[in-house]
């Protein structure tokens, strides 16, 4: 029975694996293959700014009280060039549109491009390569002034100097329909929030009631980079108090089959993907409608329409927002909106990964440096799990004792499988040995370090992160394949003290497995090399250690492959 406890954790761990390969296709929308094809191109940057819900470069005119689901409209020719200019902080390159006051660009100063160190990260982007925007503007009328309307842009200060903590950057619409848009932007010194201010001002003779759309465009393509041998999620997500955290698939937008809140007076929406995010945030209490659609063949857009009250002829109406475009440090997040650190996405685990997180980040504290703070998570890991890997360690020890005696009964009653059944159980009633004894302290903990291992893909924290010598980045994979090789032999040395199944189909199955799944630690990130690597010396010194108090000293069972 000591093959069929371990037949079963390859089946579990087997199985762990189709799952993980079957998300991944999920996600890219693709047939299983290790290396997919590139995804189609981004659309030009006419098409980035198209109106939502309509084809590139045509306009839809909605009646006054246009629903959510009426398409944004597109103004008139402009009367004057578009500019585009930057404002820089210490923290973000911006680039803005005077079409619409829109962003257009976002560089992320402290964050290095993988794709090449001297170069920053940029998350926000118009090109031909790419389309990742955020655009606002009024609905509710013929005419108004939307993301296509060209816009005055106010002089001013482009870059924050020394004293100088926060900058405004103004754009003013023409009189569109009897209502003139203000659009302020104010970014702060080490701020990845930006707030923007929409001041409607109704210049008619009529009261109007206008609705300020929020939306956040992106093409549907896979962040740059992304490795196929681990799915992350790339799309928009909704969140509100009542529903949660919801994720949208660009699949599901394109089949018209996305399922989230539709209407809350909290919550947000964002853009996620691995390690970023962007989202428009209003103040709690807001009336907020959420949208998502396709815009064009490769182009998708969520966002948030908030319905504004009748504005007098004369009066005005303020409507205050929040833009975060950075990276997903969950301790950021949790301070800027309630909900929004969910975009950094443990999945189905979060309530076990949040608090690894929080331990791993205190350790970094500690120690200054994430490799180690990685080694030391596992080790308090192992030493909080001890007795129950004691268990385990020692239920194995009694069956490789055994393992003789079932041997030769196995040999004695081959032609004969139910005596061989009914002589097995009693050796081990005799013996007093559970062969499943080592098997449940072992799945107990399967989800904790399931956990981790999440919490080490999806923290931010580990780009760019160096451990020892020739590991620079915890986020990509050994350049030397170092970590990779002894996780490889590290692995191959645990199943070389486990005692060999008497199936010699089972045996070469024992080697096979450990070296096929291997193959892929040669492209996951470091710290996840990391990780497993500490986990299993640790988990061999404990066996080792276990084994000798019990008086069954470690053997290596070599293969034996004929």
């Amino acid at each position: 029975m000591n093959d069929i406890r371990r037949t079963i954790l390859w089946v579990i761990f087997g199985f762990s694996m189709v799952l993980l390969w079957d998300k991944w296709q999920l996600h890219n929308g693709k047939s299983a293959t290790f290396f997919p094809g590139s995804a189609p191109a981004a659309t030009a940057k006419a098409d980035a700014a198209a109106p939502v819900g309509t084809p590139a470069g045509q306009a839809s005119v909605p009646t006054s009280g246009a629903s959510p689901s009426a398409a944004v409209p597109v103004s008139a020719a402009p009367a004057a060039p578009r500019e585009r200019f930057e404002v820089v902080t210490d923290v973000l390159r911006l680039s803005f549109d005077s079409e619409g006051g829109s962003l257009v660009r976002a560089e992320l100063l402290q964050h290095a491009d993988l794709a090449g160190d001297k170069k920053n990260f940029v998350l926000l982007d118009e090109s031909s390569q790419r389309v990742y925007v955020a655009q606002t503007g009024l609905i509710g009328a013929a005419t108004l002034p939307n993301h296509k309307t060209v816009m005055a842009v106010q002089p001013g200060p482009r870059a924050l100097t020394d004293g100088t903590d926060a900058l405004s950057v103004r754009f003013e619409s023409p009189d569109l329909g009897g209502v003139k848009l203000v659009k302020t932007w104010t970014v702060r010194r080490g701020a990845y929030d930006i707030a923007v201010k929409h001041e409607v001002i109704n210049t008619g003779a009529a009261a109007v009631e206008p609705k300020l759309y929020l939306q956040l465009v992106r093409d549907g393509n896979k962040p740059a980079g992304e490795s196929s041998f681990y799915s992350t999620f790339t799309g928009p997500a909704v969140y509100t108090q009542d529903k949660k955290y919801q994720k949208v698939d660009f699949k599901e937008i394109e089949d018209n089959k996305a399922d989230f809140a539709k209407e809350a007076s909290d919550g947000y929406v964002a853009m996620v993907q691995h390690y970023f995010a962007s989202a428009w945030l209003l103040p709690e209490g807001a009336r907020r409608e959420f949208f998502m659609r396709k815009v064009d063949a490769n182009l998708y857009s969520a966002g948030m329409i908030a319905p504004l009250d009748a504005i007098a002829p004369g009066a005005s109406k303020v409507q205050e927002s929040r833009l975060f475009i950075g990276p997903q440090v969950e301790t950021q997040l949790e301070s800027l909106a309630p909900g929004l650190e969910l975009v950094k996405d443990y999945g189905w685990l979060t309530i076990l990964s949040k608090p690894l997180y929080w331990l791993l980040d205190q350790l970094h504290k500690v120690l200054g440096n994430w490799g180690w703070a990685i080694v030391a998570l596992v080790l308090l890991l192992k030493i909080a799990f001890y007795w129950l890997n004691a268990k385990a360690y020692a239920s194995m020890a009694k069956m490789k004792a055994i393992n003789p005696k079932i041997t030769e009964m196995r040999e004695r009653y081959k032609d004969k499988p139910q005596q061989m059944q009914q002589e097995m159980m009693r050796i081990y009633r005799e013996e007093k040995v559970n062969p499943m004894g080592g098997c449940f302290p072992i799945m107990v903990q399967i989800p904790v370090f399931i956990a981790l291992y999440w919490v080490l893909l999806s923290s931010v924290e580990m780009r760019n992160a160096p451990w020892i010598g020739w590991v620079h980045d915890l986020s990509a994979p050994d350049p030397f394949f170092i970590l990779p090789v002894l996780m490889t032999l590290s692995t191959l040395l645990q199943t070389a003290l486990n005692p060999a199944p008497p199936d010699p189909m089972q045996a070469k199955m024992m080697w096979f497995m450990p070296l096929i799944f291997s193959v892929m630690f040669f492209f996951f990130p470091a710290g996840l090399v990391l990780y497993w690597l500490t986990n299993n010396i640790l988990s061999i010194a404990q066996q080792w250690i276990i084994n000798t108090r019990m008086g069954v000293p470690p053997q290596f069972n070599l293969p034996k492959f004929k």
